[in-house]
């Protein structure tokens, strides 16, 4: 009877597989040369302009990718890092402030440590389509965290938050480095200086360690949301909440320990929420039929009653339809969440929707499956964002006409 419940569960993975083909477009190409290109997830301006970054080639970039005649699409690179003290191998996305001035974070670089242990970066437009950087903050490696990553995020007031993958508490070595990350905030003073300061160390076992991997999030009381790649209780990752106090410290709240398949594993995305509930990915976990037994990855949901959180796996991929989740899910307005996968599918990844159908049941449908079509993108590691006409744009880091990572567009 297992073996008969299991076939089952592949032949409807299968028919879901078969119907989900639906227009996807590649609408930029990036050229070949300095080998495989990192892209982290999309931004929009209210022109409908896309903004991205990139690395692997040279330092790395920062783009502008504009909407044409046609619908082609113009690709400009309005920042290349020069790998000095403006920092290199840009990480996660970009996000804009109100006066239209660009905030991220390099990886690498800058001048707070010997070869450069990562920047936070501003850059603001000028005349004639010139952007100007300004470094905000160079990490040291240190107790003030070192190799920033993912995206950063704004509090009310304007400061910026955002997570490192070593650094903080320098007792804690569990991941090889000094540190074992750390989130900081960056709080804007007088004559454009900026203010350091780690709000929450981690300490491996206990609480996580290795970054933020998207990013963190706020929700409407001011509380801080986000996952660590590693750590806690299983070992595999965290989900937790960071919230101030009075004093002005940080309380941090486990929200989940992830163990091994079959529950979630190795969250890879930012947290969302939709409704009153979080919603993540992870790259492990779920079906035991991927990775030798880790597990094909997950979407999983934490909600909470009563002050106490409880996580369910709402889908567990099972390789036809995706293997590997790495970016947070996208809702809609009708509670529906759209992800992406690294691979399975034909190959090479999938865009998937799934849909709220009732008494916690979700029906997954396949939206694309990467590598399909000549010069389809391959692989995608980062997450989805709207557009207009509720269409969605994603990115690749292979693929395309020249191997080296595309754009592309993906109609619900």
């Amino acid at each position: 009877m297992k073996n008969n419940f299991a076939a089952l569960l592949m032949l409807i993975a299968l028919v879901h597989f078969s119907q989900a083909k639906t227009p996807e477009k590649v609408i930029y190409s990036f050229p070949s040369g300095g080998g495989i290109t990192a892209v982290g997830t999309l931004t929009l301006d209210e022109a409908g302009n896309l903004y991205g970054v990139v690395a692997g080639i040279g330092n790395g970039a920062v783009f502008e990718l504009t909407p044409a005649k046609g619908g082609r699409w113009t690709e400009t690179n309005i920042y290349n890092f020069t790998g000095g003290s403006d920092g290199s191998a840009p990480s996660g996305g970009v996000i804009f402030d109100a006066a239209g001035n660009l905030y991220g974070v390099a990886t690498t670089g800058g001048n707070g440590c010997s070869g450069g242990c990562g920047t936070v970066y501003e850059l603001t437009p000028g005349e004639n389509g010139q952007w100007t950087v300004s470094v905000l903050y160079s990490f040291t490696g240190g107790t003030d965290g070192g190799y920033p990553a993912g995206t950063l995020v704004f509090d009310p007031g304007g400061s910026l938050y955002g997570g490192t993958e070593t650094g903080g508490d320098l007792s804690c070595t569990v991941t090889g480095h000094n540190g074992c990350g750390a989130i900081f905030e960056l709080s804007p003073g007088e004559n454009g200086q900026w203010t350091e300061k780690v709000v929450h160390a981690f300490k491996a076992h206990s609480d996580g360690a290795e970054e933020v991997p998207s990013g963190l999030i706020f929700d409407g009381a001011g509380n801080l949301y986000g996952t660590t790649a590693m750590g806690g209780k299983g070992g595999v990752g965290t989900a937790f909440e960071l919230k101030l106090t009075s004093g002005g410290k940080w309380t941090e709240t486990i929200l989940h320990s992830f163990s091994s398949a079959p529950d979630a594993d190795s969250p890879a995305g930012a947290l969302v929420f939709s409704g009153s509930a979080l919603y993540g990915t992870t790259a492990f976990g779920g079906s035991s039929t991927c990775y030798e037994g880790l597990g094909c990855g997950t979407v999983f949901q934490l909600t909470e009653n009563g002050g106490a959180w409880s996580e369910t796996i709402i889908h567990s991929f099972q390789g036809s339809d995706g293997i590997g989740p790495t970016a947070a899910v996208l809702p809609d307005q009708a509670g529906n969440l759209f992800v992406v996968t690294s691979g399975g599918g034909s190959d090479w990844g999938t865009v998937v929707e799934l849909a709220p159908i009732g008494d916690g049941n979700w029906q997954e449908s396949i939206l694309h499956d990467f590598g399909s079509h000549a010069g389809d993108g391959r692989s995608p590691l980062s997450g989805l964002v709207f557009g207009p006409s509720g269409k969605l744009f994603g990115a690749t880091p292979s693929g395309g006409k020249n191997g080296a990572g595309t754009v592309y567009e993906s109609t619900p």
